[in-house]
């Protein structure tokens, strides 16, 4: 982790402001050398029409997980991640309360990372199982 863990915490939940993110409510809550904690509320606004959390709010939970522990293994000012690749199987059904994202490295290279999300609900039953491949980019002007 280039950062310290509470600044990057810090950080990362206030770049997320405006974004998907803050409409999901997720909020990154620990951070490790090599795993990132998300968690999100399940209420109606990640509800599908049969009222149970939506396989694409799960996997945007995953991916901005994902992609967020990724940012604490790269030189923010010279290097930016795109995910590439994500997969989900939904094991579990749920229909409120709350869901946390744990993020753990698998793999990391040069330009790749590899890790693997586990999102559980507060009884630690898992719900989702997702695998995301993010791509290290040099970060370009804007």
């Amino acid at each position: 982790m280039l950062l310290d863990k509470d600044d990057f915490l810090e950080k990362i939940n206030k770049m997320c402001q405006n974004t998907l993110m803050q409409t999901l409510e997720i909020k990154y809550t620990e951070a490790g050398a090599d795993y990132l904690v998300a968690k999100m509320p399940v209420n109606s606004n990640v509800h599908q029409p049969m009222g149970l959390l939506h396989g694409g709010a799960t996997v945007a939970l995953a991916e901005s997980v994902g992609s967020a522990a990724s940012l604490m293994l790269v030189n923010l000012e010279k290097q930016e991640v795109r995910g590439i690749e994500i997969s989900a199987n939904h094991l579990k059904s749920k229909r409120n309360g709350e869901v946390t994202a744990t993020a753990k490295l698998l793999h990391h290279g040069k330009s790749l990372h590899l890790w693997e999300i586990r999102i559980v609900d507060e009884n630690e039953n898992l719900i989702s199982l997702c695998k995301l491949t993010n791509m290290v980019l040099p970060k370009r002007e804007r």
